[in-house]
């Protein structure tokens, strides 16, 4: 399962796994300064309970260890895989 970054808008950034011309998985952030604003996990009834969302979610944490980035969760996925494992502590800002 390969996940294609996008630049929504300006300061807007998104994962996304789409098959067939339908989005079936996504994770979006914006940039504040050095900081991943984590806003929305989606991902499709056809997909859940496969780990989709985690995967995602470690797409976009490598995303911010690789430019040297922190991430503040507030979708309700990424506060629950926050607070559930300490995998993310050194990109929590």
């Amino acid at each position: 399962m390969e996940f294609e970054y996008k630049e929504v808008g300006s300061e807007e950034f998104a994962y996304e796994y789409n098959q067939n011309g339908e989005k079936l998985g996504e994770i979006t952030w914006t940039i504040l300064g050095d900081v991943m604003v984590m806003d929305h996990t989606f991902v499709s009834d056809k997909l859940r309970g496969q780990g989709v969302a985690k995967k995602l979610l470690d797409t976009a944490a490598t995303y911010a260890r690789e430019n040297s980035l922190k991430m503040e969760p507030v979708c309700s996925y990424v506060v629950s895989a926050f607070n559930k494992s300490d995998e993310y502590d050194d990109i929590k800002a």
